[in-house]
């Protein structure tokens, strides 16, 4: 399809707003993501939700697969329906308000579950919030991704990723031990679990209101205003015509089956160390600190060398850890685990954001969004439910293995068949 092409000059105002503007954004955006992602890690951690879901499911490891698969099915969903609602908008601001507000109330439906229900009611519920929960992460994945990519030059994204998810890994790391040792504490139950996605659901909200300080520009071209189906019969010839991102979203997919193993890090570990709320907290201080500063290391890998060298090394350095915690005994071990998972995993979802943004041309940037997360997220789904039913017959090193495998199988097709956006397209 061919694209209208904007005037010389309506280019470079669009390009002067952005650059007038750049500060502002970037300080709004740094202060979103900073309590945003603080919030949400204490309920996305591989420690807090899974033990949760353990504590209310009698011990069945099945039922926490189940519980990661239902918010990454909502995840996979409406992607495609998040791109079609923005492509054709000049401004996608309002309507992420409106998406994040619903992932907020989300995570205030899955604290308040714990307080009123009874265990096995709770557990039901969560499982229908998760799933209300990826529905919309779904559509905010695309949006705000799209208002990133409005307002930060590609540039200057990879350093904004990086400091803001350096600086939410800090104070995500203070919240979880205080989550850990004094809410939950050495006798999990439910009101403590309830406690810590109460204090996630106050901070996400804060950063949330951050946004209202967004400058946003209207761009000079926008998609067309066309219906859901006619977007979605777009799709093949748009990958036909981009070869090299039709390579990167497969391979991407194939790498994300590798999260099969994230909810059972934390459950492995607890065999040997207990899941007491010390444990739990020390492995989440440990996760999501080495989160923080290894952002810092993708960030500058991104902006000087590319986000595909970034998100390459992410994958290799994640089953490194994962061997490593095949053979690790007692908690100083497992600690150098967690940080090198929260590493990889945090690198790995940054990078692979990221990367999508650098393909095609911009009008596509919704759409391409869209099909990245919606294919990754159907692999997001099956992993958890394979590796439940894995854990379950074959034990948690089968889960570990088959992980690895995906993630090996996704990087070599990226190391093979797609070239770094960065030099190969002009922009």
């Amino acid at each position: 399809m061919t694209k209208k092409q904007p005037s010389h000059r309506a280019e470079r105002y669009y390009e002067l707003q952005v650059r007038r503007k750049l500060k502002r954004n970037f300080a709004a955006h740094l202060a979103h993501g900073l309590l945003g992602q603080t919030g949400f890690r204490l309920l996305t951690a591989p420690t807090f939700l899974p033990a949760y879901i353990l504590l209310l499911a009698n011990g069945s490891t099945v039922a926490v697969g189940i519980a990661l698969a239902m918010q990454s099915l909502g995840m996979a969903i409406t992607p495609l329906l998040g791109a079609n609602l923005i492509e054709h908008r000049t401004r996608v601001l309002p309507m992420g308000f409106l998406i994040g507000g619903g992932m907020r109330a989300m995570v205030l439906c899955i604290a308040l579950a714990g307080l009123v229900l009874s265990p096995s009611s709770a557990l039901l519920a969560i499982y229908f919030f998760l799933a209300l929960l990826g529905l919309f992460q779904g559509m905010q994945g695309v949006i705000f991704n799209v208002l990133m990519s409005k307002v930060i030059p590609v540039n200057q994204r990879g350093r904004l990723t990086g400091l803001r998810y350096f600086l939410a890994g800090i104070t995500a790391s203070g919240v979880a031990y205080i989550g850990g040792h004094y809410l939950i504490g050495d006798n999990p139950q439910a009101f403590g679990y309830s406690m810590t996605f109460l204090l996630a659901f106050a901070l996400t909200s804060i950063g949330l209101a951050m946004l209202l300080f967004v400058h946003e520009p209207e761009p000079p071209t926008v998609a067309a205003n066309v219906s859901l189906k006619e977007r979605l019969s777009q799709i093949p010839s748009l990958l036909r015509n981009d070869p090299a991102f039709s390579h990167y979203f497969l391979a991407r997919s194939l790498a994300t089956m590798g999260r099969m193993a994230m909810p059972f890090y934390i459950l492995y570990a607890g065999q040997t160390l207990g899941l007491t709320g010390t444990v739990l907290g020390t492995l989440t201080v440990a996760f999501t600190l080495s989160g923080t500063l290894s952002n810092l290391v993708w960030g500058f890998i991104a902006d000087h060398r590319g986000f595909r060298l970034a998100f390459l090394t992410s994958i290799a350095l994640w089953i490194a850890s994962t061997l490593l915690l095949l053979l690790s005994q007692g908690l100083l071990l497992h600690v150098f685990v967690f940080m090198g998972i929260g590493a990889a995993t945090q690198g790995f979802q940054s990078t692979a954001i990221n990367l999508t943004l650098e393909f095609g041309h911009r009008d596509d940037v919704p759409l391409r969004i869209a099909i990245a997360n919606s294919s990754s997220e159907v692999a997001g789904t099956l992993g958890p439910l394979l590796g439940g039913v894995l854990a379950a017959w074959l034990g948690y090193e089968a889960v570990f293995i088959c992980s690895m495998a995906f993630l090996i199988l996704g990087g070599t097709m990226v190391n093979a068949y797609v070239p770094e956006p960065r030099w190969a397209v002009t922009k």
